[in-house]
């Protein structure tokens, strides 16, 4: 990974200048540019840390204030493996999912990057993101409960990125992804709870899932979340918060 890029990527998502973020991250400007010119190598933790202190996801949150806020939050589970809570279940169907309506709330992440704190890969959210989550073959034979856990984990994109583990990489075997997945594939695990509610409309429980993010390595080095697959409920497994 090269971590001058992840840096100025980092900085870039924000739409800032140089000294725009030194100002919000107290890094000098020079330093900035070194590690941007790469003329000094900052240490591997530097994007991580950059990605998620409180005054990086103040400027990420300005940047997009146009978006509505998001009622998520990551936990860890008895054996300290993180979950990130959905809190709010905002594709509701009774019979059928409006996969139109969870395409167009996708279309508020495109362009945002997310780092994977176990490995710190910098994962991009591209233009395709949404059409395939919302239209994808895997997603058209979805029912029932998988197909609403489905569509209420778009709220969660960046904190199921984050909490990701366990990476594999597969060989791209499809002439159509020649150049969009030309240095193959990535599969990571990934957890979220949704919760459920009682006859009094209060929440009861909180049913936990699990999912596999597929993320495509593209020509230009760049890695792009693609789809989230393989969505299954934990048998016997719930929680409350």
């Amino acid at each position: 990974m090269d971590i001058a890029r992840s840096i100025k990527e980092l900085r870039e998502s924000t739409g800032m200048s140089r000294k725009e973020f030194s100002e919000h991250t107290g890094i000098p400007v020079r330093t900035l540019e070194d590690w941007e010119a790469g003329r000094r190598t900052p240490p591997e933790y530097i994007p991580r840390l950059l990605a998620y202190q409180i005054k990086f996801e103040g400027i990420f949150v300005a940047k997009n204030e146009v978006k509505e806020k998001r009622n998520v939050s990551v936990i860890q589970d008895a054996d300290g493996n993180k979950i990130v809570v959905i809190n709010d279940i905002v594709f509701k169907g009774k019979r059928s999912i409006a996969w139109e309506d969870v395409e167009k709330y996708l279309k508020r992440y495109v362009g945002d990057i997310y780092p994977i704190a176990e490995d710190n890969e910098m994962i991009y959210i591209g233009s395709e993101l949404p059409s395939e989550y919302a239209g994808s073959v895997y997603t058209k034979k979805l029912k029932g409960a998988d197909a609403k856990a489905k569509a209420n984990a778009a709220q969660a994109i960046p904190e199921m990125i984050e909490i990701a583990t366990n990476g594999v990489f597969e060989v791209n075997r499809k002439a159509k992804h020649g150049r969009d997945a030309k240095n193959g594939w990535y599969r990571y695990d990934t957890r979220f709870a949704l919760p459920v509610y009682g006859d009094d409309g209060n929440i009861e429980r909180y049913n936990i899932f699990r999912g596999r993010l597929l993320i495509r390595h593209a020509s230009s080095g760049k890695k792009y979340l693609y789809d989230i697959l393989e969505i299954k409920k934990e048998t016997g497994k719930s929680c409350q918060t």
